[in-house]
């Protein structure tokens, strides 16, 4: 009888790690610009940023539902 050699999931490991890397990079950035009020100058606010920061809230919600089985991805 042979064996057959072990798989590993070496690669798929990398790209996990380098596209965690890459999630984890673009979290920061948001926070940092969340922090900065998304580079809005509260003084020359106006109706086009809130549309614009509703469309990056409504993206962050399709991932945040798709991450954990939420809104139309819930089971």
């Amino acid at each position: 009888m042979t064996s057959k050699p072990a798989r590993t999931n070496d690669a798929a490991l990398a790209a996990f790690i380098a596209k965690k890397a890459e999630i984890d990079a673009m979290l920061a950035r948001l926070q940092t610009f969340s922090e900065d009020h998304f580079g809005i100058d509260p003084e020359r606010l106006n109706w086009g940023h809130v549309g614009s920061l509703d469309y990056q809230a409504n993206l962050l919600k399709q991932i945040s539902d798709f991450s954990f089985g939420e809104g139309e991805h819930a089971a």
